[in-house]
């Protein structure tokens, strides 16, 4: 018999009730639905999710309900999980690099569209029918993320020309593609590379099918969630005024900004050593804080006592260890929490519905695996719902 999962109102609820001593995920559905629709409704254009952000069943689940219909996939493992969720859902291929066997796997899910940084990876895509959407990718030394994605992906501006003009002479649908980088909130980011993409169609004399506006959208560096509403409306004026005839038509494939609101990461305080000084936690950087060495340590952070009540003292840096046996487990210091915190207490870090999870390993037997549903994520600043 299928029951219906357990849905507790909040993660101060089932912490209170439960006092897990492992990690705990807790997801939104209500908060990934609210993110969804703002971005079907305000980006003018096709929105896409990045699967590599966040794989689990019930995200995609939630994101074909909430009418999502597209996927950005880069692995065979990623197109079956959404096929399991939705059969009929459409694949974009975006990884730029792949294997003959990985091509061959994509025929067979069925890919609709997919992207090409070189020569000789458009050589392996030649196994996709023809018609088939190929975007070709491109780079740009543009600042305003977290870090630049074109140190590994994207032809230059002359070489995508070049590329552009082959796909099209292949039988293809030419496409162009683009990623401002990750946790990109800079609206000038897409206006430039918008521009760019312009110029490259036309000196291909090609004319585009449509225009992949990458990811980005989000910067939960900061105790505030970005603006989509003006990241949509510069990418809007400046495919109007860059391509004013034959505009193609748009598309955006958010990964982090699409469900890092969603979830909130409970992780439990071990030990207090060194006066209060040096704290170790449940989980680290082997598990759902993995991106935090990269990335640094993000304000959006609460404490709650063992028995649920938030704790508000005074504030004092600290330094951070996970769980593990490895001394480099430890996270970038400065974090400031409560100076009355105690053992056993817990330490919500909000957003993290992004590359947590999915970067998550089981190392010396710890890491985050389990996901709890709520009703609501309370108490984080960033929050859209």
């Amino acid at each position: 018999m299928q029951t219906n999962p357990v849905i507790w109102p909040s993660p101060q609820s089932h912490l209170t009730r439960m006092r897990p001593d492992k990690p705990i995920l807790y997801f939104s559905p209500a908060e990934l639905h609210v993110t969804a629709h703002r971005f079907i409704t305000g980006f003018d254009g096709l929105v896409t999710y990045a699967v590599k952000a966040n794989d689990r069943a019930e995200v995609l689940a939630n994101l074909v309900a909430a009418g999502v219909t597209t996927f950005d996939v880069a692995s065979p493992a990623e197109m079956q999980a959404v096929r399991a969720v939705c059969p009929t859902a459409a694949l974009h291929y975006n990884n730029p690099v792949r294997s003959p066997d990985e091509v061959a796997e994509a025929v067979r899910f069925g890919v609709t569209s997919a992207s090409v940084d070189c020569p000789d990876e458009l050589e392996k895509l030649g196994l996709l029918p023809a018609g088939t959407e190929i975007a070709v990718r491109f780079k740009l030394a543009v600042p305003g993320a977290a870090y630049d994605f074109g140190s590994k992906f994207g032809a230059t501006p002359d070489q995508a020309v070049t590329l552009l003009k082959e796909v099209a002479a292949r039988g293809f649908a030419p496409s162009l593609c683009f990623h401002p980088g990750t946790q990109c909130d800079d609206p000038n980011a897409w206006i430039r590379y918008i521009a760019a993409a312009s110029q490259i169609a036309l000196q291909a004399d090609v004319r585009l099918k449509r225009l992949n506006v990458g990811g980005g959208f989000a910067s939960h560096r900061a105790e505030y969630a970005p603006d989509l509403d003006a990241i949509f409306d510069a990418i809007h004026a400046a495919c109007a005024a860059h391509f004013p005839q034959d505009a193609p038509q748009l598309i955006c494939e958010p990964g982090r900004a699409m469900v890092a609101e969603a979830f909130t990461l409970a992780t439990r305080v071990k030990a207090l050593r060194a006066e209060g000084s040096v704290l170790y936690l449940n989980d680290g950087i082997y598990g759902g804080l993995a991106e935090v060495k990269d990335i640094g340590l993000s304000p959006r952070v609460r404490v709650l006592s063992s028995t649920g009540e938030l704790r508000t003292g005074v504030t004092k840096p600290r330094i951070i260890f996970g769980p593990t046996c490895d001394s480099l487990d430890r996270l970038p210091d400065g974090l400031a929490l409560p100076a009355d915190m105690q053992p056993q207490d817990y330490v919500l870090f909000d957003g993290m519905g992004a590359y947590s999870i999915a970067l998550s390993s089981r190392f010396n037997g710890y890491g985050v695996q389990d996901v709890v549903l709520v009703s609501a994520l309370t108490g984080h600043p960033g929050s859209q719902g």
